[in-house]
C-alpha cells in the first residue's frame, strides 16, 4: 500500500506529508517505508515489481489517489473517454524532479484551454498563474464537482483542488504519470482497476486508508501507519468479500475500493 504526495522532497527524517509505503508478504506485515520524493518511490515500485515477479509472486497495489477525474474531462481535454489515455496525455506533460515541478503551471494551463475558471482552483506559489485561481471567488467548473464515488465517500476531496490541507489534486496530477509508466514498463502484466479486467500478475487499486481508519496510536506518524493498518485488514479479508467488493463498474472515473456502490 502506498500514501503518495505531490510536494516536494520532504527530506531525510521520516515525516508526515510525505511518501509512505508497507509491503504485506506471506502474512507479515513489513515496516513502513519512507519514500522522501517521487523519484526514489518509483524507483522503489518498480524493485519491488520485479522482484515479485521474478518470484513469481502476485501484486495487489493500492495508491491513496484517484486514478480518473469526473466524467467529461478526460474526453474534452484529450479527445478519448479512456482513462489510461489521460494518465499517457499527463505523462507527456508533467515536468518532476525532487525539489520543482509543473504541476500548477499545467494546471493554468488546463483551465485556460476550458475558459480559463476552472476545473482546478488553489495556486500554492506566491506567484499569480493565469487561469489558476487561488479561491473559489471567481471559480467555474465546466465539468462534475465530484466522481460518484466521492459522493458516497464522507469527507473525500475532490481532484480539482490543488493545495490546502487533504487537498487531493496534485496527488493525482503527480501519481498518474508514474502509474502510467509503471504500466507502460511492465506492459502486459499490469491491470488497473476498475478500467482493467484483472488477472494479470499485477494489479494497480485506488485505496483511501481514511475511509475506515481513524487516527493513530500516540507517537505515531500518521501516514506510516495507515498504510500499514490497510495492507493488514486488506490482506486479512476473505477472498469472496474482496472479489465483492472489486466488482465494481467505473470505467471513466474509477473507483475507491471499499466504498459501497448505491
Amino acid at each position: 500500500m502506498v500514501d503518495w504526495s505531490g510536494g516536494n522532497d520532504r527530506g531525510a527524517k521520516p515525516k508526515k506529508d510525505a511518501i509512505w509505503a508497507c509491503v504485506m508478504r506471506e502474512g507479515a506485515a513489513e515496516d513502513p517505508v519512507y519514500l522522501r520524493n517521487r523519484q526514489l518511490a518509483e524507483d522503489w515500485l518498480v524493485k519491488l515489481v520485479e522482484v515479485e515477479l521474478s518470484a513469481g509472486r502476485k501484486l495487489f497495489l493500492g495508491f491513496d489517489f484517484p486514478f480518473g477525474y469526473p466524467a467529461g474531462f478526460a474526453q474534452a481535454l484529450t479527445g478519448s473517454a479512456d482513462p489510461l489515455d489521460l494518465w499517457t496525455w499527463l505523462e507527456d506533460r508533467v515536468e518532476d524532479s525532487p525539489h520543482a515541478n509543473n504541476r500548477f503551471d499545467l494546471a493554468g494551463e488546463i483551465n485556460r484551454s476550458f475558459g480559463g475558471q476552472g476545473p482546478f482552483w488553489a495556486n500554492a506559489l506566491k506567484r499569480d498563474i493565469n487561469g489558476l485561481p487561488r479561491t473559489k471567488a471567481e471559480y467555474g467548473n465546466p465539468f462534475p464537482d465530484r466522481r460518484a464515488v466521492e459522493h458516497l465517500a464522507k469527507g473525500s476531496f475532490t481532484c480539482w483542488q490543488m493545495a490546502g490541507a487533504g487537498a487531493v489534486g496534485s496527488q493525482v496530477m503527480m501519481g498518474l504519470p508514474v502509474l502510467a509508466r509503471l504500466r507502460r514498463r511492465f506492459a502486459g502484466q499490469v491491470a488497473v482497476w476498475p478500467f482493467e479486467e484483472l488477472g494479470k500478475p499485477v494489479a494497480l487499486v485506488e485505496i483511501w486508508p481514511s475511509l475506515n481508519l481513524g487516527q493513530p496510536p500516540a507517537g505515531l506518524i500518521k501516514d506510516a501507519w495507515q498504510v500499514q493498518q490497510v495492507a493488514l485488514e486488506l490482506a486479512a479479508k476473505p477472498v469472496a468479500e474482496l472479489e465483492r467488493l472489486l466488482n465494481i463498474c467505473a470505467p471513466e472515473e474509477g473507483w475507491i475500493l471499499g466504498v459501497e456502490p448505491q
